[in-house]
């Protein structure tokens, strides 16, 4: 069976996989990894670019490896083996249940008036501190992560799979736990987490862009969804978050960014969407969630689109090396 259906029946598995059970309470792979990668940094920790880089090699350059022996092992073995271990490692990465399961959480207890049990719940899905927000606050905070975690624990892995296969998924997941750990702008890891940042950024940027599309193309709002993307993503820190959040924003028709407080520390963020959105409500969560869950399959079928298209050429390439290699 050719790459790429095995790519298109073992992602969408992997993504229906995710659908029904979610992320397991105990030994999960990226938790396991997160481990892993705590212990790495022990030894190597400093205050050093050149320290931080040897972290983010040792670490993602390891999951990229895990993958590709995986994928040699299954080689030569039937399709339902290829796609099994695809499906396996979709459903490893991918965290758009647990997600939307939080994010709905949180809006229900918005909706029962019960602002307590939202804070607490907060953190489960986002690091800003809960006891500075108060109920529309919470409801913002919640929709940006939705929306920044579509990209990062969704979209961003089915584009390194389409492109790379289950080193792909494993290797972008890889990169975004430890932008989690280390890549945050803090005493500690100024230096030392700067590889991850970077490379986090680097690697993000395809599946942003997919996300912000496909909000566009799924949102009830398209052309709010272009004005906001066009007009407000650049104004983001992040260059990769900007686009997406943006985009949701301007779907929904709600108003994104402005002031955040992480630990203490407050930001000031640009408002996207501001022109044309409203402050954000509970319900806005559940249409959010829908909205993450439209974007999801139809990312999916770009993301097989894009493996099709790079298994043609890869097979393009191999049959004129052949022609050169029988003209000489």
């Amino acid at each position: 069976m050719r790459a790429d259906r095995v790519f298109a029946y073992g992602a969408t598995a992997g993504l229906i996989g995710d659908r029904i059970l979610g992320d397991p309470r105990r030994g999960h792979p990226v938790a396991a990894f997160g481990r892993t990668a705590a212990t790495v940094e022990r030894a190597l920790w400093g205050h050093s670019r050149a320290r931080g880089a040897l972290h983010t090699l040792v670490c993602a350059g390891g999951a990229a490896a895990v993958g590709a022996l995986g994928a040699r092992a299954v080689r030569s073995r039937p399709a339902a083996a290829r796609i099994a271990l695809t499906a396996a490692a979709t459903w490893a990465v991918v965290g758009g249940t647990s997600l939307g399961r939080e994010a709905l959480a949180i809006g229900g207890a918005l909706a029962a008036g019960d602002t307590e049990v939202a804070r607490e719940r907060l953190p489960h899905l986002c690091g800003r501190d809960p006891q500075a927000l108060d109920e529309q606050q919470i409801a913002r905070a919640v929709v940006e992560s939705v929306a920044e975690n579509t990209s990062d624990a969704v979209v961003g892995a089915l584009v390194w799979g389409a492109l790379a296969g289950v080193p792909g998924l494993l290797f972008f997941r890889a990169v975004n736990t430890l932008d989690a750990m280390v890549g945050h702008r803090s005493p500690r890891y100024l230096r030392y987490g700067w590889a991850s940042a970077r490379l986090d950024d680097v690697a993000g940027w395809p599946g942003a862009r997919l996300t912000a599309l496909a909000a566009v193309a799924a949102g009830p709002d398209r052309r709010g969804a272009v004005r906001a993307w066009r007009a407000d993503a650049a104004a983001h820190p992040s260059p990769n978050a900007g686009p997406v959040e943006a985009s949701f924003a301007g779907a929904l028709g709600v108003r994104l960014g402005g002031t955040l407080a992480y630990a203490g520390r407050v930001e000031h963020r640009a408002v996207l969407n501001g022109a044309a959105g409203r402050p954000v409500d509970a319900p806005d969560i559940e249409r959010a969630v829908r909205l993450s869950r439209r974007v999801t399959w139809i990312s999916l079928g770009a993301c097989v689109a894009l493996r099709s298209l790079v298994s043609s050429l890869r097979a393009s390439r191999r049959a004129s090396g052949r022609t050169t290699k029988g003209s000489a």
